[in-house]
């Protein structure tokens, strides 16, 4: 993965800092941070590893991870979100979460924490990651059949665990939980009708996500994406659905509920039906590389620049740098198009 280090020459606007906004080069508002806090997993997904467990980047310190993300904030930032790999591995993860739930934004309001996670650990842990502050959570998980769950994961007795986890997280005073879908022809599309199902039924917030080319050693094609129009039709012939209205201009799911008023459906269309002018996203890798987009081919290293010795301000302007060159938009689907080095996994969610 190519690194820009020109960006450190690079005149830099510090207007930003002072009107607490953070914009890119096409006037988007910046507001949401997606945090790695490690690429280590114990799930093998189909789409996403080629069955290998283990790290392949450098896992940093809770200390460093909370340097990096206090610069974006202190430039804006409103929303956090630690993912993975899955954050849950981390032994320090309520460390992390009981410091970042005490910080403010620009406009001193609280700051807005989530996770996202496979929730194969979450019944012990939804309780103390509410007590230590965390706002909202996301659950990973690929199919409401115990058969289908253990092939796409490719891990054997967790399914139950899963579903224990997200009954634990509403349990535990943490809202609706949204459940997380990627859907690939030939091998969970047959879980959406049921999924609407498990929406109804748990109260939860499912959302499908179109296959994207982020993983290790699978060929992405579009003929494996189940696109928006097919998810929203065989909905529609089994529970009718009605369009709701968008939560923000950012929201990158398209948000359904049933005709009863009973469940909530949101389809995640990067590929069919792109959401990137009103990207308000970038991300921070485990190890403490910036990136703009998860198609990016370019990675900003902050980390570097913290080890080299760079102060509060210094940090915070590599980030006006990088922010300002973040892309227009993904090129998925077009002549030329390359996927990005890193999978999922590495980049975090």
């Amino acid at each position: 993965m190519a690194t820009l280090p020109q960006i450190d020459q690079m005149p830099v606007d510090l207007s930003a800092r002072v009107q607490g906004r953070l914009f890119d080069s096409h006037g988007r508002v910046i507001t949401d941070l997606r945090v790695s806090i490690t690429d280590r997993c114990n799930y093998k997904c189909v789409y996403c590893r080629t069955g290998q467990v283990g790290a392949q980047y450098a896992e940093l310190t809770t200390a460093e991870y909370l340097r990096m993300i206090r610069a974006f904030v202190e430039l804006g930032i409103e929303k956090v979100r630690l993912t993975g790999g899955e954050p849950l591995l981390r032994k320090d993860l309520l460390q992390m979460v009981r410091e970042l739930s005490s910080w403010r934004t620009t406009s001193g309001q609280p700051l807005d924490l989530a996770i996202t996670t496979n929730g194969h650990l979450l019944e012990s842990l939804a309780r103390p990651l509410k007590e230590a502050g965390l706002t909202r959570i996301t659950v990973s998980m690929d199919a409401v059949d115990e058969a289908t769950f253990e092939r796409v994961t490719r891990i054997h007795g967790s399914f139950h665990a899963v579903v224990r986890g997200i009954r634990a997280a509403q349990q535990a005073g943490m809202g609706r939980v949204k459940v997380n879908c990627v859907l690939l022809r030939g091998f969970n599309d047959d879980q959406i009708e049921g999924f609407a199902e498990f929406a109804r039924r748990e109260d939860v917030i499912v959302r499908f996500i179109e296959f994207m080319p982020l993983g290790e050693d699978r060929l992405w094609s579009p003929e494996i994406v189940v696109p928006l129009r097919e998810i929203v039709n065989r909905l529609s012939a089994v529970f009718p659905l009605l369009p709701l209205t968008p939560n923000s201009a950012s929201e990158t799911a398209r948000r359904y509920g049933f005709s009863d008023g009973v469940g909530e459906i949101g389809i995640i269309a990067p590929v069919t039906q792109a959401f990137c002018g009103a990207c308000s996203r970038v991300r921070l890798t485990s190890d403490g590389k910036i990136r703009t987009c998860l198609f990016s081919n370019f990675e900003h290293d902050l980390y570097r620049q913290m080890r080299n010795g760079a102060s509060d301000e210094g940090l915070q302007e590599y980030i006006l740098r990088a922010v300002d060159k973040k892309e227009a938009r993904h090129h998925i689907g077009e002549p030329g198009f390359l996927k990005p080095s890193r999978s999922m996994v590495h980049i975090g969610g």
